[in-house]
């Protein structure tokens, strides 16, 4: 039986699609009832036989957190995939997503070890690569300098990620994915998929940044091709194409048949921006919106290379103008 962990998550919902149209035996982690019916809604973009597929799967409540409830759901599992992650740049959720992601990935990786777990598949992010030093993509290779200013997703995650490493140590066959920004429907309310919300609202400005991007589907295919496989102890980056944030959003809002943002964020704009993010949040206790890494990273230039996984799977990504074409249509098409 396989093991999702994140399951009404972006990438944990579309992969329990892609896993229970395979007639797999799926078990599913969830916190709340009320995201499960994100599972449901990812799988009416591909099929109409939605509640067949649905109820295919082992639903098990259990925190990450809680090791007497995460033992019951390994039983007879024979794969994980790691998709829970708490993902928020802000400096005050350190504490927590220290918590979820990398003391819930430590709790993962033990009960594979004690569960004899035969495979792992941990999605990471490129956040925890390092900077290239040269005008070089970045690679796998290019490794974390825990000396640079991170923001604090990025520092969790790098910790879930040692924590996958040290179980290979012990004994546990484990890969890595380390995807670029991923797009894709179903979650309306966080992530890339607030992007659209945002951009159908009248999105002004954009940045001239520059990132890898790649479609929900592609992560979801590229991990159970990786999970059939021999491949073991190694991590993949895995971006299909890199765009500038003003493509990006300018492309979303064509699709969604809305007024393209025109005005560019200078850089010394967003470092005041978030200084005043900042100061909004001790006068009145809002959440941040915008930190001083985030600011930084909305205009640099990254570029990263797919090589690794494209060497090994010779896989044919999807054209990101296709995905959020589709995307927006979810999106526009959303109860």
């Amino acid at each position: 039986m396989i093991l999702v962990t994140g399951g009404t998550g972006l990438v944990g919902a579309h992969l329990l699609y892609k896993l229970a149209s395979n007639n797999e035996k799926i078990r599913a982690i969830y916190r709340s009832e009320q995201k499960l019916d994100v599972v449901k809604t990812v799988f009416s973009y591909y099929t109409n036989e939605i509640d067949s597929l649905y109820n295919r799967i082992d639903w098990v409540k259990a925190d990450l957190l809680n090791i007497p409830d995460l033992t019951v759901t390994f039983k007879d599992i024979s794969q994980v995939y790691h998709c829970a992650a708490l993902v928020s740049f802000d400096p005050n959720d350190y504490v927590s997503l220290k918590r979820t992601n990398t003391h819930g990935t430590a709790n993962i990786v033990n009960l594979c070890l004690s569960h004899n777990v035969k495979k792992l598949c941990y999605i990471s992010s490129i956040a925890t690569l390092g900077e290239s030093l040269t005008d070089a993509p970045i690679n796998e290779n290019t490794f974390w300098n825990p000396e640079e200013d991170h923001n604090v997703y990025a520092i969790t995650k790098y910790g879930a990620e040692m924590e996958v490493w040290r179980g290979t140590q012990e004994g546990l066959d484990a890969v890595i994915v380390n995807p670029g920004v991923i797009l894709g429907g179903g979650i309306w309310n966080q992530g890339t998929g607030d992007l659209f919300r945002r951009v159908n609202k009248g999105t002004k400005y954009y940045t001239n940044g520059i990132t890898g991007f790649i479609a929900v589907e592609d992560v979801v295919n590229i991990m159970t091709l990786l999970m059939a496989t021999e491949t073991k102890n190694e991590r993949y980056i895995l971006v299909s194409e890199h765009w500038s944030f003003k493509q990006l959003l300018q492309t979303i809002a064509k699709h969604l048949d809305v007024k393209v943002p025109q005005k560019q964020v200078q850089p010394w704009q967003a470092e005041l921006a978030w200084r005043l993010d900042w100061l909004r949040n001790k006068l009145t206790g809002k959440k941040r919106v915008l930190s001083k890494q985030l600011a930084q990273t909305i205009n640099f230039k990254s570029t990263y290379s797919n090589a690794k996984i494209a060497t090994l799977l010779d896989y044919k990504w999807t054209p990101l103008e296709e995905c959020i074409k589709n995307t927006s249509y979810q999106f526009k098409n959303k109860k």
